[in-house]
């Protein structure tokens, strides 16, 4: 597995699993065939409600809690400085962990962006104590992170981003670059549950991504997950079938050309599929997280 250094020093596995959108009663049996199957990274969120089934299957999998990265978000129902201490409690409640590898924001919250920094002092906090070994943002624009490198001492280790040929963010990722954020994108597949949600064709039916695929003779998919780790990000595919788990795997054995990459990145639409970061309100997105 290739791994990746963080801006403090911790290592972290390129590639994970993702849990968004996966009930409960079916992220315990995808989480085990992942870490079977050599997965050593699993993203998870409070907002998932999936957690609790994370941690159980980490625990059964007999895979030494060194050996993983377990991954988190605190939501934004959870954010000021107590409020998001209390939520990294319910969290490794949940997970049955007592130290989170990586703990970040899971959105910035503009309509009281001083309650969002009050999330992240906590943060620093937690990773001060030892409680986390490394923070970071989710859905940051620019703008949001300027507001929070201005007004915070740790530069976020990851911010995690939409980002998939269709819709790539490159401004927020040369930000990110320029500043020693890593880029972990989330729906990398092409926006496989949003942009087909969107009225548009599945990415995975893509001619181009196809031709390519069929040049490595790889899978669409593959040839997406690779064109984002060969551009230094990070990566966390979701599936829930053990079939399509192995396969998102198994792109460490190839590398796209130069002119492959550049092919894959005329593809982008400038269409956000998730919400708009400035749209996010705690009276629009607000839920209650449960304690662990």
């Amino acid at each position: 597995m290739q791994t990746l250094t963080l801006n403090n020093g911790v290592q972290m596995p390129a590639l994970g699993l993702g849990v968004f959108q996966t009930p409960p009663d079916e992220t315990r049996a995808a989480v085990a065939a992942a870490l079977d199957l050599g997965y050593r990274h699993i993203d998870t969120a409070a907002a998932y409600g999936n957690e609790r089934e994370v941690g159980e299957a980490i625990r059964d999998s007999g895979v030494a809690r060194d050996e993983l990265f377990v991954e988190t978000k605190i939501w934004i129902s959870d954010y000021g400085y107590d409020e998001t201490l209390h939520g990294f409690a319910k969290s490794a409640g949940k997970l049955g962990v007592e130290q989170i590898d990586l703990l970040i924001l899971h959105q910035a919250l503009p309509s009281d962006f001083g309650r969002t920094l009050e999330a992240y002092r906590a943060l620093e906090k937690l990773l001060a104590d030892g409680k986390v070994r490394a923070i970071g943002v989710s859905n940051f624009t620019v703008d949001h992170l300027r507001a929070l490198l201005d007004a915070t001492t740790v530069v976020p280790a990851v911010n995690q981003l939409e980002i998939h040929p269709y819709f790539q963010q490159r401004e927020v990722q040369e930000f990110d670059r320029d500043h020693g954020i890593l880029n972990q994108a989330w729906s990398p597949i092409g926006g496989i549950t949003f942009y087909r949600d969107s009225g548009h064709a599945s990415a995975l039916e893509d001619p181009v991504i196809g031709s390519i695929a069929a040049a490595h003779r790889k899978s669409p998919a593959q040839v997406m997950l690779r064109w984002g780790l060969q551009q230094g990000r990070s990566v966390i595919p979701k599936s829930t079938r053990p079939a399509r788990i192995a396969e998102n795997l198994d792109v460490f054995d190839f590398d796209l050309t130069p002119a492959e990459l550049a092919t894959i990145d005329t593809l982008e639409t400038s269409k956000r599929g998730g919400p708009e970061p400035e749209d996010i309100t705690l009276t629009a997105f607000g839920r209650p997280i449960p304690e662990a």
